[in-house]
């Protein structure tokens, strides 16, 4: 009840006037920024950062919180229509959302996509009210091997419900985990996969692979066909969801925060993991599973609502442990420092109008997203509406200046040009991009996680697997392994003929 009353109060705040307006200016911000491919929300917070040194610090961060959500449906939009994902929780968005686009239904995707946004951030929120100081607690108890376990069975999850057969899943996984290699050894200092050069020693940008791989990869293999066939302005369809698309998304919007919420909470890797989770759940419980790689739309709901509740998890660890668990919380961070605000227990008795305005600016920002897109998702739509070589010109275009906005080095258009290679090859030879984006995303803190969990274990195998929730999750992990197996020997059992009766 005391956090009701509180909501009550911080919607008192957010629904003033002028915070009115600054999140609608956040939304607004956020949504033209996150269609840029490679500058995602943490991107836009941080350049924003120095605009708001003159606000009230509650302007200032319901501000943020539009940007949060504002970048992350942006960066969707673009990987819907034009395979190119603004960051990276809008990666599995292109799975389906692209080839929706491709058969005229872009309006149709981005629809699914704003309003799934709006289910999971609600849902997220109201979580967010309702079990913060229990979620906070179990984010404390997770270690190492836990964190090794979810990231594992990520890795599976992914690679066996995507391309034409498992060992070209874990094939582009491996693409993906040699790629996460390149640079320094965290722990050791020791170089790796650089070839000498001081500018890989950071590693290779995340959004750069993204980019490459789906953009440049996508623009290239588009260029090699359309020397022989002309190309012609996709259309875009009608711009509303019919009956049929309702009746499966709306479970799929449902599900999304209950995999999106908890993930966002511990540092798991943000909202990759639940979206690549809630891909493959949608995938295993939908009931057409011929559409799936054509244009589902269950593949678009469902993890844009995963990723939207995770935006919402993540803040229960920042408000309340002053833990960063994603960049954006991190630019978040440093915006509360530069108030002289320390994140922590102690937050919501000693600034609570500042946090639960915040909270309630969640809901604002919802309700204002969703109002500004829906109309917009046929005018967005018409992107698609451009010629195919002019479109794809485009796309090389920005995705350069993405690339090239990242760390500011020529080197950058380089690797881009590199992984786009790659990305046609593995096109040429039907291997599913997704684990490869994956594995850059987690293969680095998998690594570190997994050698942690060693270290305190002695180097004992056994250290992996010495809590009940990583035991938990290794056994999710072998059902998916073995549930082909398991699926052929019930078959098998049922359509066994029975013997005569004598």
């Amino acid at each position: 009840m005391d956090a009701l009353n509180s909501l009550m109060d911080g919607f008192g705040t957010a629904l003033t006037p002028v915070n009115l307006l600054w999140a609608a200016l956040g939304v607004l911000l956020g949504t033209a920024i996150g269609v840029l491919p490679g500058i995602g929300p943490a991107m836009a917070v941080a350049l924003l950062l120095p605009v708001t040194y003159g606000l009230e610090p509650v302007g200032a961060f319901i501000m943020f919180a539009g940007i949060y959500y504002g970048a992350m449906f942006g960066g969707s939009t673009t990987s819907i229509l034009l395979n190119t994902p603004g960051e990276s929780a809008a990666v599995v968005a292109a799975m389906e959302g692209n080839p929706m686009a491709k058969a005229g239904r872009g309006a149709q995707a981005l629809a699914a996509a704003a309003i799934g946004h709006f289910a999971g951030g609600l849902i997220g929120t109201v979580l967010l009210v309702a079990l913060a100081p229990t979620v906070a607690d179990l984010a404390v108890d997770i270690g190492a091997p836990d964190y090794f376990a979810i990231m594992v069975l990520a890795f599976i999850a992914v690679t066996s419900v995507l391309g034409s057969s498992r060992i070209r899943g874990l094939a582009s996984l491996l693409i993906g985990l040699t790629l996460g290699l390149v640079g320094l050894d965290q722990m050791t200092g020791q170089q790796r996969l650089t070839f000498g050069s001081l500018q890989l020693a950071d590693g290779i940008d995340v959004v750069i692979v993204a980019v490459g791989l789906f953009a440049i990869g996508e623009a290239l293999w588009v260029a090699a066909h359309l020397r022989r066939s002309t190309g012609k302005p996709i259309p875009v369809g009608r711009p509303w969801l019919g009956r049929d698309d309702v009746r499966r998304t709306w479970r799929s919007w449902l599900r999304g925060p209950l995999i999106g919420f908890p993930f966002g909470a511990i540092p798991a890797g943000g909202a990759e993991i639940p979206t690549f989770l809630s891909y493959a759940t949608e995938k295993r419980l939908s009931k057409h599973p011929d559409d799936w790689g054509k244009g589902a739309i269950e593949g678009v709901a469902g993890p844009e609502s995963a990723a939207s509740a995770s935006a919402a998890g993540t803040l229960v660890s920042m408000l309340t442990l002053g833990l960063p668990t994603t960049a954006v919380a991190a630019v978040m961070l440093a915006a509360f420092q530069q108030y002289g605000i320390q994140p922590g227990p102690l937050l919501f008795e000693r600034e609570p109008d500042l946090v639960w305005g915040l909270i309630a600016s969640l809901f604002v920002g919802m309700v204002l997203l969703l109002a500004l897109n829906l109309p917009l998702a046929p005018v967005w739509a018409k992107l698609l509406r451009i010629p195919r070589p002019y479109l794809y010109a485009g796309i090389l275009f920005f995705a350069a200046v993405g690339a090239y906005a990242v760390g500011g080095e020529v080197i950058d258009l380089v690797i881009l040009l590199i992984i786009g290679l790659i990305g046609f090859g593995m096109r040429r030879y039907g291997l599913p991009v997704l684990p490869a984006v994956i594995g850059v995303i987690l293969g680095p803190n998998a690594e570190q996680q997994l050698r942690r969990a060693l270290q305190i274990s002695d180097g004992s195998v056994s250290g992996l697997v010495n809590t009940p929730f990583s035991v938990t999750v290794y056994a999710v992990t072998a059902l998916i392994l073995l549930w082909p197996l398991l699926r052929k020997l019930v078959t098998r059992a049922r359509t066994k003929p029975q013997p005569a009766a004598k």
